[in-house]
């Protein structure tokens, strides 16, 4: 079963009796908007997004939320923004942080959300955003800051017992916003009398953010101060009455953030933990990405790379299996021919898990999917660096008929994201340079490669309407007659043409050229 559709179930098993009620389910994820999103982030838009439609189509109440978390003290400077200008900014909070130069955004996390929220849209999900500084300010923390100030012993227990982390007695779990620099990341919390809570601004506290010094009392409600964020985790829980929420691996431990939270929620604020779906790293290349260091593919780079439904498909995959994402190497033209073997199957009524969640694929608005014709990405790409051809009559001639208009759209879909692909992301093999002249290495050729290649030319000679299918069968046939391994035969086609040992299906490749040139050219590097 596919791990969605058994999600499904378990959830309407741990929530029948609210389902029942006709209660709305509520699936949450956040987001800290402290710079540029990593692709990774949508891992857990699309996980809960994808567990939101499932149960929607099945006919759950549910709701879909999303927090920009913008509450977050700035305690790193990403390498791509202006470190002296942010310096001074550094321990308060993102949402009192200036957005970037020409940004026109509210605030420095609006900045990032914006382009962040756009990438989610490109998705096809649409969650309820909605802003952690809203729910400071609007005293929706209040009664959990209260609970956790005055069960700050039982917190402290959770800290040592679960995670090995001992706060000492006269910590608190509270972070109070400095009266004098505004600064939240800097401050200690000495004590609280039930309704104040007395603090120190630390000029040496953090190594990333200096205090001003300041000591004060403090009513910690309204924003006035936050709550830390493992302790924040478990009142987010209560506070939006979550039913199910999915954690990252580096989270979802033992010991870990996702079990100190599970405790305080159960212990502290007397509410259940939500379901949770434990999800795996994506990562580029092997390497887990950083936001603040600008290392991996951020999510506009692989939103404006990949359509809608190859990003869902990407994203889709079983929750605890790792992603390891290369938009440099192979991984795109598979990803889109495994969409096509999967759409296959499904259009013919084939049985698997894939074809069974396959509509989900799409987004809502384009779900189901009709069947239609899908060229293959690679050779839209190889016909996309051929002026002279006609993308529309090759496509004709690999489909064997006219195209339809929705054929035809997807057509120049692929061809836009195959640009896309081949200007900054494609391996040196998918990228063609017709040779002007024989290259020198055709000296190289045995006979059997020659001999070959005479085959082909005078087969080409007596064909002269010869499609690309047709001559790619009579190009394996000649493989067989003589002999020589794929590799032998092919490479010389290549070299011939391209200067390199690789490219396309080469039947259709020869037939997309100028038959002239390649009449000519198969002349002289036999000859």
């Amino acid at each position: 079963m596919f791990w969605a559709f058994r999600v499904q179930d378990e959830i309407r098993k741990r929530f029948a009796a609210t389902i029942e009620q006709g209660t709305s389910l509520v699936i949450r994820d956040e987001k800290t908007m402290s710079g540029r999103v990593h692709v990774g982030s949508l891992r857990g838009v699309v996980i809960h997004g994808l567990v939101s439609e499932i149960l929607s189509e099945s006919d759950v109440a549910n709701r879909f939320l999303f927090e920009i978390n913008d509450f977050d003290p700035m305690d790193g400077l990403p390498v791509y923004v202006d470190q002296e200008f942010y310096k001074p900014y550094m321990g308060r909070l993102l949402c009192d942080v200036p957005a970037p130069a020409g940004s026109g955004a509210s605030n420095y996390a609006e900045h990032w959300a914006d382009d962040f929220m756009q990438v989610v849209s490109h998705t096809g999900f649409t969650p309820d955003y909605y802003r952690s500084s809203t729910l400071y300010r609007d005293g929706k923390y209040n009664d959990a800051i209260k609970q956790a100030l005055d069960q700050a012993g039982t917190i402290r227990r959770i800290y040592k017992e679960v995670s090995g982390s001992d706060k000492g007695s006269d910590w608190f779990p509270i972070q109070v916003v400095c009266e004098s620099c505004q600064k939240v990341g800097t401050t200690r919390a000495t004590a609280w009398d039930g309704k104040k809570v007395t603090y120190r601004c630390e000029k040496a506290m953090v190594k990333w953010a200096e205090g001003c010094g300041h000591e004060g009392s403090v009513d910690p409600f309204d924003g006035r101060a936050k709550l830390p964020w493992k302790v924040e985790w478990a009142a987010k829980f209560k506070v939006k009455g979550v039913h199910i929420e999915g954690a990252g691996k580096d989270h979802a431990t033992k010991g870990g953030a996702r079990d100190v939270a599970r405790h305080i929620v159960q212990e502290v604020f007397d509410y259940p933990e939500p379901y949770d779906i434990p999800y795996n790293f994506f990562v580029v290349g092997g390497k887990k990405m950083s936001s603040s260091k600008g290392k991996g593919s951020s999510a506009r780079e692989v939103g404006d790379l990949l359509p809608t439904h190859i990003l869902r498909l990407l994203m889709m995959k079983e929750p605890k299996r790792e992603i390891d994402f290369e938009p440099h190497g192979d991984t795109i033209p598979i990803l889109y021919d495994t969409h096509d073997k999967i759409a296959s199957q499904y259009f013919v009524q084939e049985k698997n898990d894939w074809t069974s969640v396959f509509p989900f694929v799409y987004a809502k608005a384009d779900r189901p999917p009709r069947s239609k014709f899908l060229p293959r990405f690679s050779q839209i790409a190889y016909l996309g660096q051929m002026p002279h051809i006609s993308l529309d009559n090759a496509v004709k001639e690999m489909k064997g008929s006219q195209l339809t208009e929705e054929e035809r759209t997807e057509m120049n879909k692929r061809s836009t994201y195959a640009h896309t692909w081949l200007k900054g992301y494609s391996p040196e093999k998918y990228r063609l340079e017709i040779q002007t002249s024989v290259p020198q290495s055709v000296k190289e050729f045995t006979d059997k490669q020659r001999d070959a290649l005479r085959d082909i030319l005078s087969y080409m000679k007596a064909n002269p309407g010869v499609k690309g299918a047709e001559l790619h069968t009579f190009i394996h046939e000649v493989k067989k007659k003589t002999t020589l391994s794929p590799d032998q035969l092919f490479s010389a086609l290549y070299i011939s043409f391209l200067g390199k040992e690789s490219g396309p299906q080469a039947g259709w490749f020869l037939s997309a050229l100028p038959r002239d040139f390649v009449l000519e050219r198969l002349t002289e590097v036999t000859s």
